[in-house]
């Protein structure tokens, strides 16, 4: 198997990983990043980023992600292709830290900096899984297009939701939101973006509680959680918007998580249990869930590694 020595390994590419890198890289850490499965993080599927300073008329989620890298490059940092398989992570300072790339290369690096981000999360229905890809999509900006002019349905019911279905009612005939509570979780602002669409209905205290269809979606039956009434909704599409989960399962039992698998950090540090091993993002962030405060502990991260090394020398 291949070996490589790393000062400043990176695992992941979102806002947090590549700030990250251009902090690392103009510190001369000479950082490599691994990008995931998911290049770029889960900006690449959204459409206009309006809230990250500096982009006063907005910007697309995939453009901010590849100027990120462009500029993560510009001072060096080596962005590769490559998912990680194994990790072994050392308790003793100084000491190298261990990592696998797809079963064949093997990584030695004085730091890491975890930021793997988070992963969407589905209801957990068979017939959802089932048409997973056949109508059912957890991407409204990757597979909206192929509802065009159709009814579709969004469940959810916070700012990941509202924004989804306000894309989705540019695109499809109409839009139903299925929210479980009695009201929206969502900011002001998105609650009254939602509100003035006039092909966005929102049907409050409502569950999914069956996909209908075979190999494609054909509508939904849904059961209103006060009444018990069911009813069923024909439609096309149907996205799902109710959250996430970190990224992390590959690190458990070597970094200290809580119950959700977050990763804890040290104070207001991005320091975990481990010596020389730092987390970003929405890895160890279940309160903000921000691109700018994904890329505020980007660098964080990145300074936190440069001082450590700083320790060792």
């Amino acid at each position: 198997m291949r070996m490589e020595n790393v000062e400043c390994l990176i695992i992941g590419s979102g806002p947090a990983g590549y700030t990250a890198a251009i902090y690392a890289a103009r510190a001369d850490l000479n950082p490599v990043v691994y990008t995931g499965m998911e290049p770029g993080g889960q900006l690449t599927t959204t459409t206009d980023v309006d809230n990250f300073p500096g982009y006063p008329d907005g910007i697309e989620g995939p453009i901010m992600m590849k100027e990120l890298q462009k500029q993560a490059e510009r001072f060096g940092t080596d962005v590769r292709i490559g998912h990680i398989t194994q990790v072994k992570l050392n308790s003793e300072k100084g000491k190298m830290h261990t990592v696998t790339i797809d079963k064949d290369k093997t990584i030695q690096a004085k730091t890491i900096i975890i930021s793997t981000g988070a992963s969407a999360k589905y209801l957990g229905l068979p017939s959802e899984q089932r048409l997973i890809g056949g109508g059912v999509s957890a991407c409204a900006v990757c597979d909206g297009f192929f509802f065009k002019n159709q009814e579709v349905a969004i469940v959810g019911g916070g700012d990941t939701a509202a924004e989804e279905a306000t894309y989705l009612a540019k695109i499809c005939s109409k839009v139903t939101m299925i929210v479980r509570r009695n009201k929206m979780r969502a900011s002001k602002a998105m609650q009254h973006r939602v509100n003035k669409t006039n092909n966005i209905e929102i049907l409050y205290e409502t569950e999914i509680s069956e996909v209908l269809g075979e190999k494609v979606v054909e509508g939904i039956e849904v059961i209103n959680n006060k009444t018990q009434l069911k009813s069923k909704i024909y439609l096309s599409g149907l996205f799902i918007a109710i959250g996430h989960k970190p990224n992390t399962e590959i690190f458990r039992g070597q970094v200290e998580m809580d119950d959700l698998g977050y990763i804890l950090t040290k104070g207001k540090s991005t320091k975990t249990n481990k010596p020389g091993v730092f987390a970003s993002g929405d890895v160890q962030d279940k309160e903000y869930r921000q691109a700018v405060t994904a890329a505020g502990t980007g660098c964080m991260a990145a300074l936190d590694a440069e001082r450590y090394i700083g320790t060792l020398n």
